[in-house]
């Protein structure tokens, strides 16, 4: 799997980034974008989880983009509070479209960026769709999004310190089209110790 780091260009100017494609360009027909957690807390696209994603999905065969929201890394602007990320990842896909049309598109994010992804999913006409962690009481998972009805993933930490597993666990149920949800014992919010396990879930899910 070969790894560029990249500048793409964004609505307030460039976007920083990493592109992680296989070195079989043919060996699974979708493509992934990935958003990582609170730019204002040290998130980033170099987060643990949001590497791990990347990997796993990479190295199935999608070319797979992690970036950096605006205002973190060397991407350019400021927090916006997830109206201008919901930009920032519309610009990101549309990158990606250019360099592999026609793929269907798999979005993930983690924490604020499954807040961002959830929002923005069908803008971008994503296919299917992972939350890792959504923090339903940190940010207004609104209903003017409409219901998810690509297949979505939802994995969450039973002991996640920021993100009630209850509270997930209690909107996946009440989400009209159902996703697959995974309850993870063990698993804090940034899933210390647990990384490999969230890779095989995530392989157990879409890959098997």
């Amino acid at each position: 799997m070969k790894n560029r780091k990249l500048l793409i260009p964004g609505p307030v100017g460039q976007l920083e980034a990493i592109l992680a494609e296989s070195e079989d360009p043919g060996a699974h027909p979708a493509m992934a974008v990935i958003c990582h957690p609170h730019p204002l807390y040290s998130g980033s696209m170099q987060n643990k989880v949001v590497h791990i994603l990347a990997s796993t999905l990479g190295k199935q065969g999608l070319p797979t983009l992690r970036f950096n929201f605006r205002g973190v890394g060397q991407s350019e602007g400021e927090y916006d509070e997830g109206r201008g990320e919901q930009a920032d990842l519309a610009a990101a896909v549309r990158w990606m479209r250019e360099q592999y049309p026609g793929r269907p598109l798999w979005l993930a994010g983690f924490s604020f960026g499954a807040y961002v992804a959830y929002l923005a999913h069908k803008d971008v006409q994503a296919e299917q769709l992972l939350l890792v962690a959504p923090p339903l009481q940190l940010f207004e998972f609104s209903e003017t999004a409409g219901p998810v009805t690509v297949p979505w993933l939802v994995i969450q930490g039973a002991k996640d310190e920021i993100v009630s597993a209850e509270a997930v666990t209690q909107w996946v149920q009440s989400q009209p089209n159902h996703p697959e949800f995974y309850l993870m014992d063990g698993a804090s919010h940034f899933f210390h110790g647990k990384l490999n396990d969230l890779r095989d879930v995530l392989l157990e899910y879409w890959f098997q």
